[in-house]
């Protein structure tokens, strides 16, 4: 009888034992997944770049430009980066707008003769959106108008990403501003063949940074 308690004894202090170390392991488990969860992606605002590449001639020569001005009007926390980025709003004053040239006239005609014929041009604003199958857009109001821009990711590193799209000025209403500035800039955007245009599409490109918290 005495050998049969002893038994039992042990046997009830292994038990207890082992349940207390599963549930050590079980509290550990949880802090871990608490402190991952934990971790938040915001927009570091002041990173954000766009830049833009427009084209002349039938030859489609580019000329490339920025705008040195982006406000952050709205943007959000998330787990990833991509749930920070979604949703975030911005605007861009146009008169940030900047094209390295040298003569220091092409700026002033492309604000005069492309965006001043332009309705509410004062600003170019819109918001980044991301789809649950991980596609990319925004939405971009200009001339009064609201179109989307469909976007390719690229991931320079967990917190570098740069996207960048093909803006068909047609959706916003805007080839009078195109015939505009292709006129004020005829002798310019005219080709070895004669033919002076200027190009409907125009790429974008964002460059953003993230940090983790």
């Amino acid at each position: 009888m005495k050998k049969l308690a002893f038994a039992c004894l042990g046997l009830l202090l292994i038990t207890g034992v082992s349940c207390k170390d599963a549930k050590k392991g079980q509290e550990g488990e949880a802090t871990t997944v608490q402190a991952a969860s934990s971790e938040k992606f915001n927009l570091v605002k002041d990173s954000t770049k766009v830049s833009f590449t427009a084209y002349k001639t039938t030859e489609k020569l580019p000329v490339g430009g920025k705008f040195t001005t982006i406000n952050i009007t709205d943007s959000n926390e998330g787990g990833t980066a991509m749930e920070a980025l979604n949703g975030t709003k911005f605007s861009i004053p146009v008169s940030s707008l900047f094209t390295n040239d040298a003569t220091g006239t092409r700026d002033p005609k492309i604000l005069e003769f492309f965006f001043g014929v332009m309705k509410d041009t004062e600003l170019i604003s819109g918001v980044f959106k991301v789809s649950g199958d991980d596609k990319y857009s925004i939405d971009v109001t200009l001339n009064g108008q609201t179109g989307t821009i469909p976007l390719n990711r690229t991931v320079i590193d967990e917190n570098n990403f740069s996207f960048a799209g093909i803006m068909n000025l047609e959706d916003w209403d805007a080839l009078d501003a195109v015939a505009s500035i292709n006129k004020a800039c005829e002798v310019l955007h005219t080709g070895p063949d004669g033919v002076s245009k200027t190009w409907n599409e125009v790429a974008v490109k964002a460059d953003v940074l993230l940090q983790k918290n």
